[in-house]
């Protein structure tokens, strides 16, 4: 046995093993919400938050109408950053409450972890004593000192189980049940939180339809994706994931709800406070936001389904346009600006196509576009492409950051918005074109990114264009009467 290794067991001992989500505490320390706090004497607060997660959970029993010795059975579907963390706080806030709610998460077997990252892994538990302290109980701190030597091959599921997300390595969480069976994943889960990637979304969920024919009754499902896919016939439309999964499954679609929000996960796990809006029925909408919510999360319930969906996937495409242009100007604030002012105004142009009341959606659009171009994958992508780190070809999956949606987004939305069926007035007043010929931001992404035709100066000169318009008369022609096009959504649900 390594040095290190026996040096700590002889100062801590072997002990049981320790899990923090389900035994509570251990030599001084508790876990509760993400947050290591010192055992004292315990806060009100703290004593308040049992509490009300207690009555929350049984009142969302009730709802279900589930018995006594019936656990509430939630699974997630997907483990990257939000699907970890987002299942990770329902561990933190109820896990401890064992008899009452089964809570594990679903994601494929088989996955290694390459030895840098194990070797950066290995420096994150040793910069935490708690979480150096529950792994050496739990006996498990040996395989991280083996994989940092090379002797052994680490997996993202085993690693899960510990409570670390490869595509949030300095973000430990609290240990989750991990299973990488699907169909013992889903098979009797009374709310599936959809984490995949919208690309990954149809056929996962395709195979899980096949599952649950025998079902008698339809679980909920909380979609987190935020990407969209186009379908040109019968007629252009955009295809979102909580549609796929219809699709896919059968469940009802008042059963199936999207939630997002302006939020970074570490940051969330971290307990920075946030806020998300739970989409879809308010039947289910509503007893969802009570459950969800915790003290730094708030969660708010709205009967606009698909296009804050639609909406949450708008956003990656200027995200990557926004990394580009900080890296092609060495983060000039200036250039920024120009930037965020003509793509927020293409966003507007291409909102008020899509929905009837587009101010509705202002503002969780303007927020979730904020904090994406400030700390989002999909910034950190377009970035990377600028500098030259990363290339188009390399495809949209990255090891620490899993899949930039926004690539597939740029190609969506631009296949739908050059439709010829789909035409708008120019700004001159003299001349109807298709919607795309009005965002230029979009037009040169698709041609950097998809086509792969353009120089990725061109963002730059899309910019500079002299011709192009004042994003203020782009935001009245879409304010212009008529401008809505319903048939971009498919068949529009609306829940009561």
């Amino acid at each position: 046995m390594p040095t290190e290794v026996a040096s700590m067991e002889t100062s801590y001992g072997n002990g049981h093993a320790f899990n923090s989500a389900e035994n509570g505490h251990a030599n001084g320390h508790a876990h509760l919400n993400g947050i290591h706090m010192l055992l004292g004497k315990e806060s009100c607060p703290a004593k308040r938050s049992a509490q009300s997660a207690e009555n929350r959970l049984l009142e969302f029993r009730q709802v279900f109408g589930k018995a006594d010795g019936d656990p509430l059975r939630i699974v997630g579907v997907g483990a990257g950053a939000w699907g970890s963390v987002f299942i990770a706080m329902l561990q933190d806030a109820y896990g401890h409450m064992r008899d009452k709610v089964h809570i594990r998460i679903w994601r494929r077997g088989g996955k290694a972890v390459p030895r840098k990252a194990a070797e950066h892994l290995f420096e994150v538990i040793n910069g935490r004593e708690d979480v150096l302290r529950r792994l050496i109980r739990k006996c498990a701190y040996l395989k991280y000192v083996e994989g940092r030597l090379g002797d052994r091959t680490l997996y993202a599921d085993e690693i899960l189980r510990d409570g670390f997300c490869i595509n949030m390595l300095d973000t430990p969480l609290c240990p989750l049940k991990v299973v990488t069976n699907l169909q013992e994943a889903v098979w009797d889960a009374d709310i599936v939180i959809n984490g995949l990637p919208s690309t990954e979304t149809r056929p996962v969920f395709e195979v899980i339809g096949r599952y649950w024919r025998e079902r008698r009754s339809d679980p909920i499902i909380i979609s987190l994706a935020k990407g969209v896919e186009a379908a040109l016939s019968p007629e252009p439309h955009i295809v979102t994931p909580t549609q796929m999964i219809h699709d896919a499954t059968h469940v009802p679609i008042d059963r199936i709800l999207y939630l997002g929000g302006p939020n970074i996960a570490a940051e969330i796990y971290n307990m920075e406070y946030a806020n998300a809006r739970i989409c879809g029925s308010e039947d289910w909408g509503k007893p969802l936001a009570r459950f969800l919510r915790q003290p730094h999360f708030m969660v708010w319930e709205n009967p606009d389904l698909v296009t804050h969906e639609v909406m949450g996937g708008l956003k990656n495409v200027y995200a990557i346009g926004a990394g580009m242009v900080a890296a092609l100007t060495n983060e000039s604030a200036t250039s920024k600006s120009v930037y965020f002012a003509h793509s927020t105004s293409e966003m507007i142009f291409i909102t008020h196509l899509l929905t009837e009341e587009p101010e509705k959606l202002a503002g969780p659009l303007l927020a979730d576009t904020y904090v994406t171009l400030l700390k989002g994958r999909n910034a950190w992508y377009g970035q990377k492409v600028a500098q030259g780190e990363l290339h188009p070809d390399m495809g949209d999956s990255f090891q620490g950051k899993g899949t930039i949606q926004g690539v597939s987004a740029v190609e969506a939305f631009y296949e739908l918005l050059r439709q010829p069926s789909l035409t708008v007035m120019h700004p001159d007043g003299h001349d109807m074109v298709i919607p795309v010929e009005l965002c230029p931001i979009l037009q040169t992404l698709y041609k950097i990114l998809i086509k792969r035709e353009a120089l990725l100066e061109f963002i730059l000169e899309a910019l500079r264009d002299e011709n192009m318009y004042d994003p203020r008369r782009r935001i009245e022609v879409a304010q212009s009467k008529g401008f809505y096009l319903p048939q971009l959504l498919g068949s529009p649900r609306v829940f009561k």
